[in-house]
């Protein structure tokens, strides 16, 4: 279990996590299918569409709570997560949870993904309603700048998304009605 906390946030790589385990990567996504199946991990897949770019092609990893997360990888205190080299792969983790928790909750019909290309873009969740789709970049920082924005609009510009999405722990909450940036208080809020 502590191995499989170790790579969250992380894509799978199912051969590299068997030998550290010293199990064969078929038995590695069995015991992964075992633990989603019980709800404790997601594996976010990625998003395919016909980009002239080469992508990213395994799911990524999460932990479903991430207080358990913290407890397999021995946190004993907030400065103690805040000052371990994964806490951005932590809130990222905990904050696609919450969101697709949230319109799960309002009943919304919608796929989650990652989108990664070879060449850097970047997109930590997707969100394909069908006939939109959602671009949402996760930053751990409560002063997210533009340059965030920018990155978050090329990536988002590759998939065509209607809403680009920016949560960090930002007090300052902007909507121009095509970017947000927002925390996650104000977003599940503005779902409503």
């Amino acid at each position: 279990m502590i191995r499989i906390a170790a790579v969250h946030g992380q894509t799978l790589n199912a051969s590299q996590l068997g030998k550290s385990l010293d199990i064969s990567y078929k038995t590695v996504k069995s015991y992964l299918g075992y633990l989603e199946g019980a709800f404790l991990i997601r594996q976010l897949q990625p998003y395919f569409t016909n980009l002239k770019k080469r992508l990213v092609k395994s799911p990524k990893l999460y932990w479903r709570d991430s207080g358990l997360l913290h407890s397999l990888l021995n946190v004993q205190n907030e400065d103690n997560l805040l000052s371990a080299p994964w806490v951005g792969a932590s809130w990222e983790g905990f904050i696609i949870e919450q969101v697709i928790n949230a319109l799960k909750l309002r009943d919304m019909t919608f796929w989650p993904y990652f989108l990664r290309t070879n060449d850097g873009y970047e997109i930590d969740l997707v969100l394909d309603f069908g006939k939109e789709k959602w671009a949402i970049e996760i930053k751990l920082t409560s002063a997210p700048d533009l340059s965030a924005i920018q990155k978050l609009n090329k990536a988002a510009d590759l998939i065509d998304a209607s809403r680009r999405i920016l949560i960090s722990r930002t007090t300052d909450n902007i909507d121009n009605g095509k970017v947000v940036s927002c925390n996650l208080e104000w977003f599940i809020k503005d779902l409503a």
